[in-house]
């Protein structure tokens, strides 16, 4: 009689557990620079700022979110991810913190605008951590089948911070106007403060739950396969100057580099910019900047899943990225239209397909660092490229500023965001052909 057969357990499907703490932190880290932007038409009006004022204080969140961003990236690498990511976390948890001490921290230099500038900077050197260590996770934890949907589902986090702040900022601002400390009235101090209390749980969630794959307890052997199905890789490290001179690190530096920054004008101007064209107040324009989150978030799952998709059907890893990419850059061209429109609910949709399509490009153009790079320097690439959309945000921003100034008028920035995709494409295409891995020397070990 023959031995019965075994039977080899199920897979278990543990990554997904840890992508859900990605999409978590995400969340938050959108929360926490999101409720500024929001409340920014009603402090200009308190603290006494001007417009261009405010888009200084966004170039002096990007630049610190550039330099944030190279460095943070390299800390994941070296540091590790269990600690490097509490670290950032509790870095833009407490800064975000300060913002409601933000008038009495630029008392002390003679202006309050000042202390938002401080807190703007010390937001952004922390926030930073976020993407590099989010990729790095990805790529560690998933095949490079299952990168752009995983990297989808938990950049979706910032199209859902984007939802909750301006649906529940009216509702907490009010809750703490009625509260007072020392005889202060805390009104929209308290926003900042509940951000703050979301960073802390999730540090412990983090604690609790994240180990490496070949570590986890919660992962078993055939998981374990199918998160490793790739040759193993050696540990030896990379020096950043292995990095710089290849055609594909500049590859992905322009896919963020030319695009990021127009997410950020969405997160940051729009509450600004249907302020300004449509005169509408925060009850008002919630509806807007809700509807194009919660399509974008649409976007951002949508974007990874056909990228994927393509594959499973025998697409080679570079026409699925790039055919993705292409209908993201066409999705983004009437965009421009929004500054002409008089219609405010034509201006939402249009802003809320670009700011969807630009989602789905960033779930692609994210995995493009783990396409091209061993996964070793996919922290340091991720940051890298991070830095050169958080440069191009300052660049946008200066620009911004000055045109609003001078005209009143964003329509010179909403014809930027409609040309910027289909241009990246094609400088992409032409620095990685194939989207070759890169042949990164290793050193000579004694």
């Amino acid at each position: 009689m023959n031995p019965p057969s075994q039977v080899s357990p199920a897979a278990t499907k543990y990554r997904w557990v840890i992508c859900g703490l990605l999409f978590w932190v995400t969340t938050a880290n959108y929360i926490d620079r999101g409720v500024f932007g929001n409340l920014a038409p009603e402090l200009e009006k308190t603290i006494g700022w001007t417009s261009e004022q405010y888009w200084d204080m966004q170039v002096a969140f990007n630049a610190a979110y550039a330099v944030s961003l190279l460095v943070m990236g390299r800390v994941m690498d070296i540091l590790g991810l269990r600690w490097g990511f509490v670290l950032a976390c509790a870095l833009w948890g407490l800064a975000s913190m300060a913002h409601a001490f933000a008038p009495e921290i630029g008392g002390i230099f003679g202006s309050a605008v000042t202390g938002f500038f401080i807190c703007r900077i010390l937001l952004g050197f922390g926030e930073g951590g976020n993407f590099p260590a989010a990729i790095k996770t990805t790529a560690e934890w998933f095949p490079k089948s299952e990168r752009a949907l995983a990297t989808g589902l938990f950049n979706s986090g910032s199209n859902v911070g984007g939802i909750l702040v301006p649906w529940g900022l009216p509702f907490i601002v009010a809750q703490f106007s009625a509260l007072t400390l020392g005889g202060v009235v805390i009104g929209w101090r308290g926003a900042f403060v509940i951000t703050a209390v979301i960073d802390l749980c999730w540090i412990f969630a983090w604690l609790a739950i994240y180990k490496k794959p070949e570590q986890h307890p919660r992962v078993n052997a055939a998981e374990l396969a199918i998160i490793q199905n790739e040759p193993a890789e050696p540990t030896v490290k990379i020096p950043w100057r292995k990095l710089l001179p290849h055609r594909q690190t500049w590859a992905f530096c322009v896919a963020k580099g030319m695009t990021d920054c127009f997410w950020w004008f969405y997160l940051f101007g729009s509450p600004d910019f249907f302020n300004k064209k449509f005169g509408l107040g925060p009850d008002d324009r919630k509806y807007m900047i809700m509807l194009i989150y919660v399509v974008a978030s649409v976007g951002s799952i949508a974007g990874g899943w056909l990228a994927g998709k393509f594959m499973q059907q025998g697409w080679s890893v570079n026409r699925a990225r790039k055919t993705t990419l292409f209908i993201c850059a066409a999705c983004v061209l009437p965009v421009v239209y929004s500054a002409i429109t008089d219609n405010k609910w034509i201006a939402a949709v249009l802003i809320t397909i670009a700011a969807s399509a630009h989602q789905a490009w960033s779930a692609n153009a994210f995995s493009l660092a783990g396409d091209m790079f061993p996964k070793r320097v996919v922290g340091s690439v991720t940051g890298l490229g991070g830095m050169m959309g958080a440069v191009g945000g300052i660049v946008l921003f200066f620009v911004t500023g000055k045109v609003l100034k001078a005209t009143g008028n964003y329509l010179p920035v909403f014809i930027l965001a409609s040309l910027a995709y289909a241009t990246a494409l094609l400088i992409i295409h032409l620095l990685a052909p194939k989207l070759e891995p890169a042949k990164i020397d290793v050193p000579k070990t004694a």
